[in-house]
């Protein structure tokens, strides 16, 4: 045992200035792998540990420089806890991409996306990396903010704006308190940073995440838009849904249904939606229908039709609506929650009359 230990000693001081990055990559994948649902308990302690875990090395490397694991057990092991915070975070980090972008439109909350992921490893990329402690405690601040964004709303079965501004105020009340706890416990802390600095970036970064929320840039979790499909026909057969589509190209690999819809004069078309939700969290969800006017330059909101759904399924609730009279052009279906959340942005162009009959038509049960 000894022996491997003594292994993994000189393979980490060989490999220092790549460590922490392949433990943070360690965490992302190892979570990425098997977290399920967030409403499943075992995830839910998963992601509750890792969050204690990092909280408990966040606080044993700020007070490591002032002596506190001097002839204990712990000092042996010192130099191995910013691999530990990286771990965890790391694994915080997978439960964002996991259950925050299972939706279809991802562009859609991409700049949130990019602004947390550059902080959770922008670190690797400065000299101090996690030794920076205003870095770290700001990393810490928004895996803290996304862990409680999906945890609470689970717990309460609900969402929307109040829960969500709550979830907030819980991130920030534990991650102020931590750092307080760590400042007056820690003097080599209080030399390196200047408390006043660090609230106030915390502070920040609370108001540019809610500001973000409020401008639609973040979706709307702990819901996620599975599928998202333009369809011919959606009609429901011994409990599941039969939807007849084009199907995409295979160079579009990612989007199921081709985006060029070739439409029959008089017939309808549907969208056809499946929506991940947390067991026993019920929502009204609307597709509003929006197309382009050539004339005006801009998109006109043709339609609202909403349904309820109720969670607890894997594959999501599925619903669907549908329009008549479609003129030709490019349309988008917005897929939101009651409180206007989007969930995801189903876009598509209406080919009318066109002579070439539907390419690559398939009928999928869903």
């Amino acid at each position: 045992m000894k022996e491997h230990v003594g292994k993994f000693r000189e393979w980490v001081r060989e490999h220092q200035k790549y460590a922490p990055v392949i433990f943070f990559i360690s965490g992302f994948g190892w979570d990425s792998a098997t977290l399920g649902r967030i409403d499943m308990l075992l995830d839910r302690v998963i992601l509750g540990s890792y969050l204690l875990g990092a909280s408990l090395f966040i606080y044993m490397f700020n007070v490591a420089d002032d002596g506190k694991w001097k002839n204990t057990m712990l000092e042996k092991v010192e130099e191995y806890f910013p691999l530990a915070i990286q771990f965890f975070f790391g694994g915080l980090c997978s439960a964002f991409v996991v259950y925050y972008f299972r939706s279809v439109s991802f562009s859609k909350s991409l700049t949130f996306f990019v602004v947390l992921i550059f902080m959770l490893v922008g670190n690797e990329f400065l000299d101090k990396r996690i030794s920076n402690k205003y870095l770290q405690f700001s990393s810490y601040f928004l895996v803290n903010f996304t862990f409680f964004t999906f945890f609470i709303p689970v717990v309460m079965k609900m969402m929307n704006t109040w829960v969500f501004l709550l979830s907030g105020l819980v991130s920030l009340g534990t991650t102020v308190g931590l750092i307080v706890f760590i400042y007056k416990t820690s003097p080599s802390t209080r030399k390196e940073i200047h408390e006043g600095k660090m609230l106030g970036m915390v502070a920040g970064i609370y108001l540019l995440i809610n500001g973000f929320y409020f401008m639609n840039l973040i979706p709307p979790v702990p819901l996620a838009l599975e599928t998202g499909i333009v369809a011919h026909n959606v009609e429901k057969v011994d409990g599941s849904y039969e939807v007849t589509y084009e199907q995409s190209p295979w160079y579009n690999f990612w989007i199921k249904n081709r985006s060029e819809f070739v439409h029959e004069a008089g017939t309808p078309i549907y969208v056809f939606t499946s929506i991940f939700a947390p067991s026993e969290l019920n929502k009204k969800i609307t597709h509003r229908w929006k197309w382009y006017s050539p004339n005006t330059e801009d998109w006109e909101e043709i339609d609202e039709i909403g349904y309820q759904i109720t969670g607890g399924r894997d594959e999501g609730y599925r619903g669907f609506t549908f329009k008549n009279n479609i003129m030709p052009g490019k349309w988008k279906v917005d897929v939101i929650t009651e409180e206007g959340r989007v969930l995801g942005i189903i876009n598509f162009k209406v080919v009318e009359d066109s002579l070439e009959s539907p390419e690559r038509l398939i009928t999928q049960a869903f």
